[in-house]
């Protein structure tokens, strides 16, 4: 089952390359959408997938990247579009 998620990540997530690391865990995945820093210091994170695949991901944002310092992962749920073609990080 394909799905779309929006997953909103807080803690230290910003200047730590975790946009980097979000985008080679989903391209890895095979899932597509895009990552970008929000002006409150959150992450954003839109992706399209299968679901099991999404989760996979969500997990590895819950840990973080190296640097990184996860507080709270947040997702919402969305009807699958199939808009994207890659994984990207935009601004």
């Amino acid at each position: 089952m394909e799905l779309r998620a929006r997953i909103f990540i807080s803690g230290i997530v910003q200047g730590v390359f975790f946009r980097d690391h979000t985008r080679r865990w989903a391209s890895s995945l095979g899932l597509k959408g895009w990552v970008k820093n929000m002006p409150d210091n959150r992450v954003e994170v839109l992706v399209e997938g299968k679901k099991e695949d999404i989760d996979d991901l969500v997990r590895r944002l819950s840990q973080g990247s190296p640097m990184s310092h996860v507080d709270d992962v947040h997702v919402d749920w969305e009807k699958f579009r199939g808009e994207f073609q890659t994984f990207r990080i935009t601004y």
